[in-house]
């Protein structure tokens, strides 16, 4: 029995040029659909009839973004998921996920070209539009946003039993590629201000924050979105913890006085919470 089913389209590559005299902008998105609703027939009975083709879905973004701006993937979003509920009968719940890439401007002279751009490292900003009937849930979030601070950072006091090596510390590195994800309690968001937001206190308090562990310091940054950025509702956080290791010098008749470490990929320690206010 055929109990559950959806069907889309994933990573369709989207990069729209908005030519302002001599002064463009680009946006770069990777945009993944997912329709639910009455198609069990197609499964079953392999009737066709109500299924819009994915190929006709990745058409669909190319033309809206066509027609309209894409700056702000929420708003990008919202516009796709109404277009698809309208046009669908058997359509009941859409959900669209957008990623943007960053691209800054390349200085030439001084100033930002206006039509070179460069790409800025891993950090992806994310979105998540989920339509069914009358509901609509907007989210938001960042991934690959890799940070690290050289102080203010300790690791002592915790459990120990026949296993445990790792010594106490109260003064390490503390490194990590952060994603975060947040609700908004409704659609009425200036979307863009409330992202930089959001991720500019995510950044300043991991800064300032004066850490006793990863998640000491995790949940300090989600409380901070709470109390600081009033139209996000909800937020988690996933902190996976890039270990840098001191490297031992005595071999070598040196002292390491806490300067030189080695980062290491794997294993590493991962780190997650949600908050709600």
């Amino acid at each position: 029995m055929l109990v559950e089913n959806a069907y889309g389209k994933s990573r369709v590559r989207l990069v729209k040029v908005s030519r302002r005299g001599d002064r463009h902008d680009l946006s770069d998105l990777t945009v993944g659909i997912r329709f639910e609703g009455d198609y069990d027939a197609s499964y079953t009975e392999g009737d066709n009839s109500g299924v819009l083709p994915t190929d006709t879905m990745k058409n669909t973004v190319y033309a809206l973004a066509a027609a309209g701006e894409v700056a702000d993937p929420e708003l990008f979003g919202l516009h796709l998921a109404a277009h698809f509920q309208q046009r669908n009968p058997r359509l009941q719940r859409v959900r669209i996920d957008i990623d943007q890439h960053h691209w800054g401007r390349i200085p030439v002279g001084g100033r930002d070209h206006g039509q070179a751009f460069i790409r800025q490292g891993t950090e992806t900003r994310t979105c998540t539009v989920d339509v069914g009937g009358k509901k609509q849930m907007v989210g938001a979030g960042v991934t690959d946003l890799t940070i690290l601070k050289s102080s203010r950072s300790a690791f002592a006091g915790f459990l120990r039993d026949e296993y445990t090596t790792l010594p106490d510390t109260t003064d390490r590195l503390l490194a990590t590629s952060l994603s975060a994800t947040w609700k908004y309690a409704d659609l009425d968001v200036d979307f863009g201000p409330a992202w930089r937001a959001v991720r500019s206190t995510l950044l300043e308090t991991f800064a300032e924050h004066d850490s006793k562990s990863v998640q000491h310091t995790l949940h300090e940054m989600a409380k901070a979105v709470l109390d600081s950025v009033g139209p996000v509702s909800a937020i988690r956080i996933v902190m996976p913890n890039k270990h840098h290791l001191q490297v031992d010098l005595s071999r070598f008749g040196l002292e390491n006085r806490n300067e030189i470490f080695v980062p290491t990929d794997e294993p590493y320690g991962l780190i997650e919470a949600s908050l709600v206010r």
